[in-house]
C-alpha cells in the first residue's frame, strides 16, 4: 500500500451515500487529488473537520484500486471566520470554482495555491472589502495560470509613456492613446489612471504586497468590469457564484 503525505486544502467535497465523502485536494507537490474519507459524513469521524471545504492542512493517504483514500489528517487553518459569513462564504466559493478550473492532477502549482490561501485569510480581515480580494485574486490567478495580460507598455507600438490606456481583450493587453493604436481595437475600454496602476500592480507585484492597496469605488467598479470578462474570455465560461449576492 502507497501512503502520500502532503499539505493540501479541500476546495470541493461530494457525499457518497450515508456516511462517506469524496473530496478534491489543492495539494502542494500533487497539483488536485481526488481522495474517499471514509466516515467522512458522521460528526464524530476523526476524519470530519479535515474533510470540511476550505480546511487546509497536512494529509496523509493512501493509494486505492482506484483513488486516494485519506487516512489521516491535521487541520491547520479552518478558516471558520469565512465560513460563518454568507458574504465572505460566497466569495471563496467563487476563488475555489476558478482554482478547479485551473488546476490539473499531478501538475504542481504552489503560487496559485499561495495566492488562494492568502486571499481566503484576506477574507478575514474585516478591513478589506471582499469585492476588491476578488478582483485581485481574479486577475493574479489567471497571470499565475499563464494569462497574464501585456501591462507594462503598449502592445502595439510599446510605448511606455504613462498615457490614458485602453484594455484590449482581443489582445490581450492596454493599448496606448495614440490613434494609430487605438485603430487596432476600437472596442477596448478606456481606463482610468487608477484602474492601470492597479491592474499593473496586480499582474506584476510580488505576492508579499500583492494585497497593499485600497480602491475608490468608481476604480473599483471599473477594475470588476475589467477583470471579470477577461477571466469568462480567457477560461471560456461563465462564474456565476457571486450572483447569489445580488439576492441578498
Amino acid at each position: 500500500m502507497a501512503f502520500l503525505k502532503t499539505r493540501g486544502i479541500v476546495i470541493k467535497e461530494v457525499g457518497v451515500g450515508e456516511a462517506d465523502k469524496i473530496i478534491t485536494i489543492f495539494s502542494r507537490n500533487r497539483g488536485r487529488i481526488s481522495a474517499l474519507v471514509k466516515g467522512g459524513k458522521r460528526p464524530k469521524s476523526k476524519l470530519s473537520a479535515g474533510s470540511q471545504l476550505m480546511s487546509y492542512g497536512e494529509y496523509v493517504l493512501y493509494s486505492g484500486k482506484d483513488m486516494y483514500s485519506v487516512n489521516s489528517c491535521e487541520v491547520l487553518e479552518p478558516f471558520y471566520e469565512i465560513r460563518n459569513d454568507m458574504v465572505r462564504l460566497t466569495y471563496a466559493a467563487h476563488f475555489l470554482d476558478i482554482v478547479m478550473e485551473i488546476i490539473q492532477e499531478n501538475q504542481a502549482s504552489p503560487k496559485l495555491l499561495q495566492l488562494l490561501l492568502n486571499s481566503l485569510f484576506m477574507l478575514t480581515k474585516a478591513e478589506k472589502i471582499p469585492e476588491l480580494v476578488s478582483r485581485i485574486f481574479e486577475l493574479r490567478a489567471l497571470t499565475t495560470a499563464g494569462y497574464a495580460p501585456h501591462v507594462r507598455s503598449c502592445m502595439i507600438c510599446g510605448c511606455e509613456a504613462e498615457k490614458v490606456y485602453s484594455f484590449s481583450f482581443s489582445k490581450c493587453g492596454f493599448i496606448c492613446d495614440r490613434e494609430s493604436c487605438i485603430s487596432e481595437d476600437r472596442f477596448a475600454p478606456e481606463l482610468s489612471t487608477g484602474t492601470s496602476k492597479a491592474i499593473q500592480h496586480i499582474v506584476h507585484t510580488r505576492m508579499e504586497e500583492l494585497f497593499s492597496f485600497n480602491l475608490s469605488d468608481d476604480v473599483l467598479d471599473e477594475l470588476g468590469r475589467i477583470t471579470k470578462r477577461y477571466l469568462r474570455d480567457r477560461l471560456e465560461r461563465d462564474f456565476t457564484k457571486l450572483d447569489f449576492l445580488k439576492s441578498i
